[in-house]
């Protein structure tokens, strides 16, 4: 895993204008909420590699699907994005389990408003209080 970490971040180095697709837009277009895939929309496990995207989580789907439907900007975030070669591989995992054409991005801004993540922990704002 290490090694194909390298290999990524390798290859971003070399041409850094391939992440493109994967960066904000120069132009902010309001609030959003981030959903993170592996572990989160999609099943990660002990099997899983980078080499395919797990079977989706219907709840998440679902959660998704209705957000979208009532006009809330959702961006899949997802560590995957640092690759370039990862896009293409979400955005046909996207179309086959019924979702629009989200954005992708590993970068947060100041517009997120939420994140829906396995390995996220609360904390208290301003306060450092785990939650």
């Amino acid at each position: 895993m290490l090694s194909a970490i390298k290999k990524i971040l390798h290859r971003i180095n070399q041409n850094p204008s391939d992440n493109i697709e994967a960066m904000p837009d120069a132009a902010p277009h309001g609030p959003w909420f981030g959903v993170d895939l592996d572990g989160t929309l999609a099943v990660w496990n002990e099997t899983s590699t980078l080499n395919s995207i797990g079977a989706p989580i219907p709840a998440m789907i679902d959660m998704v699907r209705r957000m979208v439907d009532n006009d809330i900007r959702v961006k899949i975030f997802t560590a995957r994005a640092c690759d370039p070669a990862q896009i293409p591989k979400i955005r046909a995992w996207m179309a086959q389990n019924g979702l629009p054409d989200l954005e992708i991005t590993n970068v947060k801004d100041f517009y997120m408003e939420r994140l829906y993540d396995d390995r996220a922990i609360r904390v208290e704002r301003n306060t450092g209080r785990i939650l």
